[in-house]
């Protein structure tokens, strides 16, 4: 790893403790660890039901229920936007993006569509649809038929 761009991310982001977070979590989740480019860790074959994803990401380590190939480069790039996520974030990046999942499901009925990080992070390179925002006032206003 040459580049001290992806060096300060991959410190940044085991300082934070979020990468180590990852391989815990990938750990657990009984997956095959194994180090990737630019400082990235590819665990494969995770094994918990949770989350519903075909891949996701904590720190500088993109877990996924199968293989980095079978995923593909655009949901591999778009997983590594999100290691840069953490360096802002940290830890702190887990309720964050909850909050933001849960404030795209009241807008949109999706998890991802107005969700800040999946956004930033390339919805399509993340396998998602950009779905229309519903009003607010629909959320408050229950129709009264006949």
């Amino acid at each position: 790893m040459d580049n001290p761009v992806y060096r300060l991310r991959a410190m940044a982001n085991l300082v934070n403790f979020s990468t180590l977070a990852g391989i815990a979590i990938a750990r657990v989740g009984r997956a095959r660890v194994s180090s990737g480019p630019r400082g990235l860790w590819y665990a494969e074959g995770y094994t918990l039901p949770f989350p519903v994803a075909g891949a996701f990401t904590v720190g500088n380590v993109i877990i996924t229920p199968r293989t980095i190939a079978e995923i593909g480069e655009p949901a591999v790039t778009h997983e590594e936007r999100h290691t840069w996520q953490y360096t802002v974030c940290g830890t702190a990046f887990m309720p964050l993006y909850l909050t933001a999942m849960c404030w795209s499901w009241i807008r949109t009925g999706d998890r991802a569509a107005q969700n800040i990080f999946e956004r930033a992070a390339g919805l399509k390179d993340g396998g998602y649809v950009d779905v229309p925002v519903r009003p607010l006032r629909s959320l408050f206003v229950r129709s009264v038929s006949g």
